[in-house]
């Protein structure tokens, strides 16, 4: 589990604990709410095996030597990659190293760990990659669009790593949730913005992974919304304060 203090992520354990026997690899930047995460997770499912670790989540050499640890001598069945930061667009348009930052950690560092965990899987031809990223990699606005780009950027990517493991043993699933209730968009609740439960969001994520899906929107409604806002011609798009 990488970005194990995302909401969603720690959500997603609370399930796959409940169901008995099961190893996790916590893998977080805050090693000390990681740690109470863990110890949440062994009260709620006793036969569960956890493990804490931390690195440099913008380190590709750290990152490859990580999986490769990991991978060294079991296969690695799931690997979700959770992490990432809801950075304003305004202080993004005002400091370029902020606009830097959101995209190394939203974009560039969960494809850093998702193809080292291709490259194990591809060597034992199974396994699953799964890659939570935001309905916000749809299409450029105004209002998120340094955030948006990152995640157009995973977008793209899963594409491509699906298109490179079609017919064959390994899966990837990309998770693409609307705004959803989680410590990153308290902003958006203080505003009164409806947002989906992140019990319900971990749920679908948690099925998605089973199943396999190629894209999952959650919840399901967010994939009408964005094939509208894609199909929008520019004339009417760039009229919208969205």
């Amino acid at each position: 589990m990488i970005g194990a203090t995302s909401a969603i992520a720690e959500h997603c354990c609370r399930l796959w604990v409940q169901r008995g026997s099961v190893e996790l690899i916590l893998v977080a930047r805050n090693v000390e709410l990681a740690g109470r995460i863990a110890a949440d997770l062994r009260a709620r499912g006793g036969q569960a095996e956890i493990s804490v670790e931390t690195l440099d989540f913008l380190s590709a050499p750290a990152i490859a030597a990580a999986v490769a640890r990991w991978t060294a001598e079991d296969p690695v069945d799931l690997a979700l990659i959770a992490h990432g930061v809801l950075s304003p667009q305004q202080p993004c348009q005002d400091d370029i190293e902020q606009a830097r930052y959101s995209i190394e950690v939203n974009g560039v560092s969960p494809v850093l760990f998702a193809e080292a965990f291709a490259g194990a899987m591809s060597r034992v031809g199974r396994g699953t990659i799964g890659m939570i990223g935001s309905v916000a990699g749809d299409r450029g606005r105004r209002a998120n669009y340094v955030y948006g780009a990152s995640k157009a950027l995973m977008d793209r990517y899963a594409q491509g790593l699906q298109h490179r493991f079609a017919g064959t043993g390994v899966k990837i699933v990309l998770i693409k949730p609307g705004p959803t209730d989680t410590p990153m968009t308290a902003q958006y609740k203080a505003q009164g913005r409806r947002l989906a439960s992140v019990e319900s969001v971990a749920q679908g994520t948690v099925d998605a992974l089973e199943r396999g899906t190629p894209v999952a929107y959650l919840p399901r409604k967010w994939q009408l919304i964005m094939f509208v806002v894609r199909a929008l011609p520019d004339f009417i798009f760039n009229r919208l304060n969205i």
